[in-house]
């Protein structure tokens, strides 16, 4: 098979090529086997196209990237450019690709501290060199317009604003956080709505963050130590369809007390562990304790971390630790506290939950982000390919919506009766939506829909639940959210 490159004199879309675009002549198609795009001249004009297209099998008579692209625009009803594979899935949905138009105009959002006054607003807006336009409906958050970059402001840098979608945090404002509540955020990367939840709790109640994400989680932890919020809180690496740990109530049942007296001294590796061996050789940990944490430690310091850290791993080699604790605040009730108190494991029995289990939970399911606009415009600089491979590959798709069923359920077990458990995603189908919450609830007898107080002024439509919401961009303008907020109803009521 021979391989030839024309260059094209017509201007290519953007969403396709950079510049300008080669058609493929004789029988390469613009997708290989090996489920690489060739969508960039970039990419094409390299050494190793011929024999990269000599590896790949290539059935049927091709088609060039140009015809591909014309067949997309005869499908499609969007004025915004999208993949074929994105296309089919909006039409299996049943979605209209027209909510796309508009995401190059969506206006972009911002949050402030709730102790933000007059003059630091103005400070703001003379910052970013735009008037802030508050949300009657959603307390904190400013609409700028869309072209306004805020990364690069002294504002931002300072730790004065976040950037977070006004359809996001109502999903928090959802939860209905009073003082004191002791909230999980199950899947809490990369850190705008825990944010958003730290600054609702002041100083008080608990804030425990997971995500089984590494370097998403890592991005949380930066905000947190930013915008100085860290202090009740505690961050896991954890899976958290399997997460157990409650949160840290006090008493024995609330992970265990705090022993101040068997508490070594830091400043003194050395002393720092204390372990011993049981009959069978099986290591395990007596009384090694978590210090303050720090971010940049001494010599000492990092020698201390080093033998928690053996510590921890020791736990993981006798099935004792389901998650990494890599944060956590001075008030987090984590300082003074054993290894394996921190990560004792829970059999979320139910007298056990009802005493110490969480307030409210967030799950902010993982799914195919089709609902956020910015998120489908940003691949239309990165690259179709990569929108293809992160969420549409096939193992993915198979079982998203069983994920988000499990993270629900998981978060459902770890909340107190009488608690609230709020369930959104950026999706804007009804299979990781609806169906799922549907599914849910027959599974879950002690769990009812709730309306969402002060819902009926956010300018939101209603799902195909009762008290379900739904963010459609078109109107709401803002990107796509579905919320529903559940109630765990005490046992009794139906014994």
């Amino acid at each position: 098979m021979h391989l030839v490159l024309r260059c094209c004199t017509k201007q290519p879309r953007p969403a396709f090529v950079d510049r300008k675009s080669f058609r493929i002549i004789d029988t390469a198609p613009c997708f290989v086997t090996t489920g690489y795009r060739i969508n960039s001249w970039k990419r094409l004009w390299t050494s190793s196209i011929t024999a990269t297209v000599a590896k790949s099998t290539v059935s049927g008579g091709g088609r060039t990237v140009m015809e591909e692209d014309a067949e997309i625009d005869a499908k499609s009803s969007s004025k915004f450019p999208l993949p074929q594979v994105f296309l089919q899935f909006l039409q299996q949905n049943g979605i209209d690709p027209a909510v796309y138009d508009d995401a190059h105009n969506l206006p972009r959002y911002i949050r402030l501290k709730p102790q933000a006054g007059v003059e630091e607003i103005e400070e703001i807006e003379k910052d970013l060199g735009v008037n802030l336009s508050a949300l009657s409906w959603l307390p904190g958050f400013y609409s700028i317009p869309p072209e306004v970059q805020i990364a690069g402001s002294k504002s931002y840098q300072e730790g004065k604003i976040y950037g977070m979608d006004a359809a996001s945090g109502a999903a928090v404002a959802a939860l209905e956080i009073s003082p004191g509540d002791h909230v999980l955020d199950l899947c809490a990367a990369p850190g705008a709505k825990l944010c958003m939840l730290a600054d609702l709790l002041k100083d008080s109640g608990s804030l425990t963050a997971t995500d089984i994400s590494a370097h998403r989680l890592a991005a949380s932890r930066t905000m947190l130590i930013k915008y100085d919020l860290g202090n009740r809180c505690r961050l896991f690496l954890a899976d958290g369809t399997t997460f157990s740990l409650l949160p840290l109530r006090g008493g024995v049942d609330g992970n265990a007390t705090k022993v101040e007296e068997e508490k070594p001294a830091l400043d003194n590796p050395d002393e720092i562990t204390k372990r011993r061996y049981d009959p069978t050789g099986t290591l395990y940990v007596d009384s090694t304790v978590y210090g303050e944490w720090k971010g940049t430690k001494t010599a000492k310091e990092k020698k201390a971390a080093k033998r928690l850290k053996y510590m921890e791993d020791a736990l993981d080699r006798v099935g004792g630790r389901e998650s990494e604790l890599i944060f956590y605040g001075k008030a987090s009730g984590i300082v003074g506290m054993k290894v394996a108190d921190v990560f004792r494991s829970h059999s979320l029995l139910e007298d056990e939950v009802s005493h110490n289990g969480y307030d409210k939970v967030l799950v902010d399911a993982e799914c195919t982000h089709d609902g956020s606009l910015k998120h489908i415009s940003k691949y239309e600089q990165w690259g179709w390919d990569t929108f293809e491979r992160r969420f549409f590959n096939a193992g993915r798709m198979s079982s998203i919506t069983s994920l988000q069923l499990q993270l629900l359920r998981n978060g459902f077990s770890l909340l107190r009766p009488g608690g609230k458990i709020v369930y959104s995603t950026c999706s804007l189908t009804k299979a990781q939506n609806e169906d799922v919450v549907q599914k849910f609830l027959d599974l879950e007898p002690s769990a009812e829909l709730r309306v969402i107080k002060g819902s009926e002024n956010w300018p939101c439509k209603n799902g195909g639940l009762p008290h379900t919401l739904r963010f459609n961009p078109s109107s709401s303008k803002t990107s796509g959210l579905f919320i529903a907020q559940i109630h765990k109803h005490d046992r009794l009521r139906f014994e």
